[in-house]
């Protein structure tokens, strides 16, 4: 009998997360102990200031990556999107689920029908309040931390006039009655890799276990959009996004640059091969970035 440890941020969506990676566990390897290890990770602490103010994406992962380095658990579950671009080989992503709606959403307070736009809409991510800008052009915008339930107790506590979330948090925790509307993904490109669960594990380890849970056209867009990303060095700071759409054997790749000196942005698609996933997404981040700042 093997014991496997999951190791898992302490929220309940990052909970629920890792027991739906836990319950396939179950199924396919019905002798072995399956175990869930939960901690609050940096991210998780600081609440007062934007991700990009104290150190990125990598705050999320931090204390995960040390449990498993040193053996406390076996396998690590993040929202991929959470990821930061550059993962040490020492942890490679070992799985992608299969992608939940990538979309964002607009949530309303309790018994509300529309939006106050007295109140500023609930968001701390510069990618998404780019593209708000475009479709509430009256609105103004205000940083929210925490996990998905404490935002949603500060918006029906009256500090926002609405919040945008992700979409696939929201179903995760069957909160989906909360959603207000969903924009589609021409209108919020989502993050690299939203809605998509990766499946961290160790170096040299086989992880065989694991093959009928990796989904093929996750792993496909996943490994487009995050190239795209990473070429660009966007992060948390940067209003950079990208969604891929496996369709059969083609790739159609939709990205969003934004240069910070001179404030232009723009979204180009590119298509191709699922086999090339990566060079599309180097190759779009290329062509775009040429592009803005010609603008």
């Amino acid at each position: 009998m093997r014991r496997i440890c999951v190791g898992s941020r302490e929220s309940r969506l990052a909970v629920i997360q890792s027991e739906m990676v836990m319950e396939y566990l179950k199924k396919t390897c019905p002798g072995d102990e399956i175990t869930l290890l939960t901690m609050k990770t940096t991210g998780d602490k600081i609440l007062d200031r934007t991700l990009d103010k104290v150190g990125g994406k990598g705050l999320f992962v931090k204390e995960l990556d040390r449990a498993l380095l040193s053996g406390r658990t076996d396998l690590s579950v993040h929202s991929l999107k959470d990821m930061p671009m550059e993962i040490s080989e020492e942890l490679p992503i070992v799985a992608y689920s299969r992608r939940e709606d990538p979309r964002d959403v607009l949530v309303l307070p309790a018994g509300v029908e529309k939006v106050d736009f007295q109140k500023p809409i609930g968001c701390s991510s510069l990618r998404r309040v780019l593209q708000l800008k475009e479709l509430f052009p009256q609105a103004t915008f205000a940083s929210v931390r925490g996990n998905v339930l404490t935002r949603l107790s500060k918006l029906d506590a009256g500090q926002y006039g609405a919040l945008v979330l992700a979409a696939a948090g929201l179903k995760r925790l069957g909160l989906e009655d909360r959603i207000s509307r969903y924009f589609s993904v021409e209108e919020i490109l989502p993050a690299a890799g939203q809605g998509i669960l990766a499946v961290q594990g160790r170096a040299g380890e086989d992880y065989g276990f694991l093959a009928g849970y990796d989904d093929g056209e996750a792993r496909v867009a996943a490994t487009a959009e995050r190239a795209f990303v990473r070429t660009l060095n966007g992060g948390c700071s940067s209003p950079v996004a990208a969604h891929a759409q496996v369709r059969g054997d083609e790739l159609c790749l939709t990205g969003l640059y934004y240069n910070e000196q001179s404030g232009k942005w723009k979204k180009t698609a590119i298509q191709g091969g699922i086999g090339e996933a990566k060079a599309l997404g180097i190759r779009l981040a290329g062509q775009l970035k040429e592009e803005v700042d010609r603008l």
